[in-house]
């Protein structure tokens, strides 16, 4: 079965209660996300003992909000439209990822998942050598991209075949605006290297896992239309499904992006027998991934 098929073969009232916006399950679950991130912040603030151990820590706490800025660009979080798109701006400020373009950007690779000269997370293609690897775990890649982007677009120079003209304008505001926050908190560096210690180094040294997070989506996927075969389903903890939102259930999300994080379990339990691609955990993943290559 295609995912197409699949989802015509849901009862129309199923459809509506996968897709019903929770009021509390969105807020709760940023009230713990974004809770360990201020606690593991003030302890490193403080400095007590042992706080350096918890600058990585906090790194990848932080650097998983990508997973719910992703998660604000299909609107589902949360109830509130509105709420949904200033969390997501919020976390693109804290990650260098401008919520307005990358709604455009990730919606086109919603469209044309896994297609070669289609879906735009392709390009650069995938690591497929040994230091290919590292050099794209690393994340050094990842920075350039999103400083090359923001700058264009506050240069009001990017043109991209995703991001449609009536969006251009507000998303090249947005990024005139981090460039202007970020002005700002290099200069507090001055004054003050909390920002340093509590934000800065701990992204940077967080993307690695959150670059091995998502190699796993699509990585090594047939490059096919069918969301059962072009993307992958992660079985792992439930840390690691609640630091990432429940987007190891990711072929769930991509065959029915309108259902919200916290009903992908539920979606799981009626496809899992169609599931094409699958990995028994992100180190499971990353193995296999390398001995493919080697």
């Amino acid at each position: 079965m295609i995912h197409t098929a699949f989802l015509a073969s849901l009862p129309p009232e199923t459809r509506t209660a996968l897709t019903r916006r929770s009021a509390t399950r969105g807020l709760m679950h940023l009230l713990g996300h974004g809770g360990a991130i201020l606690g593991v912040g003030a302890l490193i603030g403080l400095g007590v003992p042992g706080w350096w151990a918890l600058v990585p820590v906090q790194g990848v706490l932080i650097v998983f909000l990508f997973t719910l800025e992703h998660e604000c660009t299909h609107r589902t979080p949360f109830a509130w439209d509105a709420l949904c798109d200033r969390v997501g701006a919020a976390c693109g400020l804290l990650l260098l990822n401008p919520f307005q373009w990358f709604r455009y950007f990730h919606l086109a690779h919603h469209r044309f998942t896994n297609l070669d000269g289609q879906d735009p997370e392709l390009d650069g293609g995938k690591p497929e050598t040994r230091g290919g690897w590292i050099w794209h775990v690393s994340g050094l890649p990842t920075w350039a991209a999103a400083g090359r982007v923001v700058w264009a677009l506050a240069a009001g120079r990017l043109r991209a075949p995703y991001l449609p003209d009536r969006a251009r304008p507000r998303a090249e505001r947005e990024a005139r605006v981090l460039l202007g926050i970020y002005a700002l908190a290099g200069a507090s560096l001055l004054v003050s290297d909390l920002l340093l210690w509590v934000w800065i180094l701990p992204v940077i040294l967080g993307q690695p896992v959150l670059r091995l997070y998502l190699l796993a989506e699509h990585g090594d996927c047939p490059r096919v239309a069918n969301m059962f075969a072009n993307t992958r389903t992660t079985f792992t903890t439930a840390a690691v499904r609640f630091l990432a939102w429940n987007m190891p259930y990711h072929v769930e999300h991509h065959v029915f992006p309108n259902v919200p994080f916290h009903n992908l379990p539920v979606l799981h339990h009626m496809l899992r027998n169609h599931l094409q691609v699958t990995s028994d955990g992100y180190l499971a993943f990353s193995r296999d991934y390398l001995v493919r290559r080697w």
